[in-house]
């Protein structure tokens, strides 16, 4: 197995020897829990584009990574905050990303996609007001439904501008859920992930919050399939998960505490909406199946070495968690570069970078130890570092 150099705290190069990979058993799927990986996009490189300007996006490579999604069991969840939706990626080249994966799964009867709707073209900025936010949801879930997709309804940091009291966060989305040709997920997104959107539901404490969001999804129950919550909180996650309206499921978006959440307690279970499925699919897939076939051992056995994975491409500040995703599918392979839209390769320390390659290795995801030791070589040679 390859050895390579890799920097540690305090400026020091610590010889690091590579492990065979993990032989993660094929899934054969239905799995008895519903299980999105919110997908990243592949930068083109070679465009004439400025990265901090302009998104210029590989789309033969990124379509392909959805596919490789859908081949392991694992529905997508398109032009989502993982995709750098409004953190790079606009509004029109979202809808085009979500358009080509519309187009992409429909080759494949029963895959599962559901996109990202937000307000992201309204910029969030004072004396904007509630209608202007209608509008603005209005307007990109008519073009999603337009297409035949299905909604994801994100959070939106204009809303945050306008609204004055909770009554305004029920406002929005009482017309928006109205009008939806069919059920919904809602996504909140904590401010840990986006800090323009501390205070979402007209409270800046999560358990007030909580309180406004349910009372949404209570009025809409019949309009919401379920509800994301990515708070990075398993005990917040929970007491929300047992006061939900029944039939309205609550994807986990919680990265820390996945593996529990999906698994359960006696008095229910989360279904998955996870960033870190990206980066883990193959180890995702085959946990879920032996969890679908009753084999909760070997579930936890799979996923238990993903955790400090995840905890790490997720620690704060943790909007820059898709460096780490996107890092991945390089190592693996799955794309020739590690170019990133708005250039946000640069987000991530060379330490961190050192320590997810290793945590990577122990939990059996470099499916291609000489490979990826070599793309992680020429990384840290960039960077300084002779691995």
């Amino acid at each position: 197995m390859p050895t390579l150099n890799l920097p540690t705290a305090g400026g020091r190069l610590t010889p690091y020897l590579t492990r065979p990979p993990r032989n993660f058993p094929t899934a054969t799927p239905p799995f008895n829990r519903v299980a999105y990986a919110a997908a990243h996009v592949v930068a083109d490189p070679l465009a004439d584009r400025e990265p901090w300007i302009d998104s210029a996006i590989d789309w033969d490579t990124t379509i392909a990574f959805r596919r490789h999604l859908w081949s392991l069991g694992l529905g997508v969840a398109e032009a989502m905050d993982t995709a750098q939706r409004g953190m790079g990626m606009d509004w029109p080249t979202s809808l085009e990303l979500i358009r080509r994966s519309l187009d992409a799964a429909r080759e494949y009867p029963g895959v599962m996609i559901a996109s990202g709707v937000g307000t992201d073209h309204l910029e969030a900025k004072p004396g904007i007001t509630i209608d202007d936010v209608i509008r603005a949801y209005e307007e990109q879930c008519a073009a999603v439904e337009k297409l035949g997709g299905r909604i994801i309804l994100m959070a939106s940091r204009a809303l945050v501008k306008a609204a004055k009291s909770p009554d305004d966060y029920m406002k929005v989305y009482d017309r928006i859920l109205s009008q939806v040709k069919e059920p919904v997920i809602v996504h909140w997104l904590g401010e840990m992930f986006d800090p323009a959107l501390e205070g979402y539901w007209g409270h800046k404490d999560h358990t007030q919050a909580m309180s406004v969001a349910i009372d949404v999804l209570t009025a809409n129950h019949a309009k919401v399939d379920g509800i994301k919550i990515s708070l990075l909180d398993k005990d917040k996650e929970i007491a929300m998960r047992r006061r939900l309206p029944q039939g309205v499921r609550m994807y986990t978006g919680d990265d820390f505490n996945y593996a529990e959440l999906i698994a359960g307690d006696e008095q229910g279970y989360s279904d998955a909406l996870l960033g870190i499925f990206d980066a883990i699919a193959p180890a995702a897939s085959a946990a879920l199946d032996a969890f679908s076939h009753g084999n909760s051992a070997l579930f936890h056995d799979i996923l238990a070495p993903t955790v400090p994975l995840s905890r790490h491409i997720f620690k704060a500040p943790t909007r820059f968690y898709k460096t780490g995703v996107v890092f991945m599918a390089y190592l693996n392979g799955l794309q020739d570069h590690f170019i990133m839209v708005g250039g946000q390769e640069s987000t991530r320390s060379t330490l961190h970078l050192a320590e997810l390659f290793r945590l990577a290795d122990v939990a059996g995801l470099l499916i291609d130890p000489e490979l990826s030791s070599h793309r992680m070589r020429l990384v840290m040679a960039v960077r300084g570092v002779e691995a």
